[in-house]
């Protein structure tokens, strides 16, 4: 019964989110949704309750999307976007991940936070398991990646490479998973 009435809540949050977005002028431009899950679980079983998903910003959100998604693999799950055709939020996800993303702009909550090049470099990143981190490697490179620390194998067991996306964000992607650890 307990899952019936959160089920309930999520879908009547869902819509709320959809009303507001109508009314502001943002329209959803695409869906791809990962694999579908039930009871609360993510893809990988675990409990979805404890989910971190990583919010960035960007000046020019719709590049950025283009560049996550072709040079790192990201897909897009959904995407909003103004009244001019800009990203007004993102949703990208990478396997059983997702991180979301916006453009800069003049709130109360954007006034917490600095780009890259104005806090002086990052201050968090991002470190996400892949599969094959060598052709992610070559994948990212052949897109523009700006490759900080090459690929290595690393004295705690696994393989990664840094890299800079637009914008000064920096990612690192390695084979190395603490949950399999």
């Amino acid at each position: 019964m307990a899952k019936k009435a959160s089920r309930k809540a999520s879908r009547k949050a869902s819509k709320k989110v959809g009303k507001k977005a109508k009314k502001s002028g943002v329209k959803k431009a695409r869906k791809n949704a990962p694999a579908k899950t039930s009871g609360g679980k993510s893809a990988s079983g675990k409990s979805a309750g404890g989910s971190i998903i990583p919010a960035m910003r960007y000046r020019d959100p719709n590049k950025a999307v283009e560049f996550l998604c072709q040079a790192f693999g990201f897909k897009e799950k959904a995407v909003y976007r103004g009244e001019s055709g800009g990203v007004e939020h993102a949703e990208l996800t990478l396997g059983n991940g997702m991180i979301m993303l916006g453009p800069v702009r003049d709130t109360e909550f954007s006034k917490l936070m600095k780009q890259p090049d104005e806090a002086g470099g990052e201050t968090q990143t991002a470190y996400i398991v892949v599969k094959d981190v060598d052709a992610h490697h070559a994948r990212a490179k052949a897109a523009g990646a700006e490759i900080v620390i090459d690929i290595k194998d690393e004295d705690y067991g696994g393989r990664d490479y840094t890299c800079r996306g637009p914008e000064g964000h920096i990612w690192t992607f390695g084979s190395y998973d603490p949950w399999r650890q």
